[in-house]
């Protein structure tokens, strides 16, 4: 099992941080009507409630943007993933399809407004990651963005270097079809210890429907 430690970086910034990681046994798939009629069901009920200025406000992601600025960091021109997605939708946008591991987290993430990663474990160098903040002319590919600057963004390091922000994950352990050994993680920058859970208790839910899975094993971190 991978652990998962936060440094004091994070809590001097954000003190009631709570993150929740999901490890669990997979099988993939290319693509999942019944996860996509989800999203769209998602879909149609954001555009009806809220727009791109008081998206702002969900708590996740109002959380997020105020630890970039603690950081140093513009969360307009580095949105959280989640504000990113969530944007899209609102914007009459199509999200991308990518796979329906992929697909099911962007789905978690835009329900509880919670910048995701999910990352495939076999790819991770060792066996424990810390969350710390992006350090100036860090290397960092982010997946499909190519050399981004992390410098002032929350980042989860293992032992070769960082793997995921709030804003991209990092093309070395990004999921692929051929995952099968599934780790994500969940940022509760606001601190709502039950919506963190509730949030992981839908992606478990989520493997069990989608992904051949008995949903694996929830643990809660803190600083």
């Amino acid at each position: 099992m991978i652990t998962v430690q936060v440094s004091n970086e994070i809590e001097n910034v954000c003190p009631g941080f709570v993150g929740a990681a999901v490890e669990a046994q997979v099988v993939n798939s290319s693509f999942c009507q019944p996860l996509w009629d989800e999203i769209h069901e998602l879909g149609e009920e954001y555009r009806a409630t809220l727009t791109t200025e008081s998206l702002k406000g969900i708590s996740g992601i109002a959380a997020t943007r105020k630890v970039y600025k603690a950081c140093g960091k513009d969360p307009s021109r580095y949105r959280p993933a989640s504000e990113a997605l969530i944007r899209r939708m609102l914007q009459g946008k199509e999200l991308y399809q990518i796979d329906t591991l992929v697909d099911l987290i962007n789905l978690a993430s835009i329900r509880y407004g919670y910048s995701i990663g999910g990352f495939d474990a076999d790819r991770i160098v060792g066996d424990h990651l810390m969350l710390g903040v992006g350090k100036k002319d860090e290397p960092y590919e982010g997946i499909g963005r190519g050399v981004i600057n992390i410098e002032g963004l929350p980042v989860y390091r293992d032992e070769q270097g960082g793997i995921g922000t709030p804003t991209s994950d990092h093309e070395r352990t990004k999921i692929t079809i051929h995952t099968t050994h599934l780790l994500v993680l969940i940022n509760g920058y606001d601190g709502n210890e039950h919506e963190v859970l509730e949030n992981a208790l839908f992606i478990q839910q989520l493997l069990r429907k989608y992904c051949q899975s008995d949903g694996g094993t929830v643990t809660l971190y803190r600083g």
